[in-house]
């Protein structure tokens, strides 16, 4: 199956910045009809076809109102992020829970949320973003909370299937945004992210790995453990 863009109706969480943004504008050029994004403190938009909505996927409130706001959502992208790379040693008790609060339990909390939505629909999908740093120690709890969503999505792709839901997860390194802008290193363009993913939920795919780096610490997962390691 190939799925046609021009009937998608879709819900970005984290739409209007960063890699939200470009998956918004992905899916605007690729026809679809409408996408609703969300943020914290959302700004109108430009294009008639965005429709900004108030969202902390860290209040249960706010995310179970969603499927009143986005009663006709076909695709659901799980974006929404938070990052402090430090040592788990050297990170607060706050900072720790936030990062799963927002990066695992947040996630879980909309896929939840919008699954009667997307059982409406006789071919619907679920994306979530994870990272290659779901794979490697080195970046403390965000690598942690992201491993958290991956084995998340690996349960939700089984239990969704019965509805006919897709759940595709994402692996990519560093891509171009705010929460990048300080680590060294070459990074992904947000545009070309979003490209190769949609790409792969266009087919259905269960897991898109965007970059080299993905690739390569996949193929080492049946290796030795103490070697996935990034320093930091």
């Amino acid at each position: 199956m190939t799925v046609d863009f021009t009937e998608t109706i879709a819900l970005v969480t984290g739409g209007q910045r960063g890699l939200g943004a470009a998956f918004t504008d992905e899916l605007l050029a690729r026809g679809a009809k409408r996408v609703y994004v969300t943020a914290r403190d959302p700004q109108p938009a430009q294009d008639r076809r965005i429709y900004p909505i108030a969202l902390d996927v860290t209040d249960l409130a706010q995310v179970d109102r969603l499927p009143t706001l986005v009663p006709d959502a076909t695709l659901v992208i799980n974006n929404a992020g938070f990052s402090v790379p430090t040592p788990l040693l050297s990170t607060s008790w706050d900072d720790i829970i936030t990062h799963f609060d927002i990066n695992t339990i947040g996630p879980l909390r909309v896929a939840l949320a919008m699954a009667p939505v997307l059982a409406e629909s006789p071919h619907s999908q679920l994306v979530n973003i994870h990272s290659v740093l779901s794979w490697i120690a080195g970046s403390g709890a965000y690598g942690a909370s992201k491993a958290g969503l991956w084995a998340l999505t690996n349960q939700l792709r089984l239990e969704l299937a019965a509805q006919h839901t897709t759940v595709t997860g994402v692996h990519l390194g560093l891509a171009e945004t705010d929460m990048t802008k300080d680590l060294p290193g070459p990074k992904l363009a947000p545009a070309e992210v979003a490209k190769r993913v949609l790409d792969g939920v266009a087919t259905g795919e269960p897991e898109v790995l965007v970059d080299e780096v993905s690739a390569g610490v996949k193929a080492m997962l049946s290796g030795p453990v103490e070697k996935l390691v990034l320093s930091l």
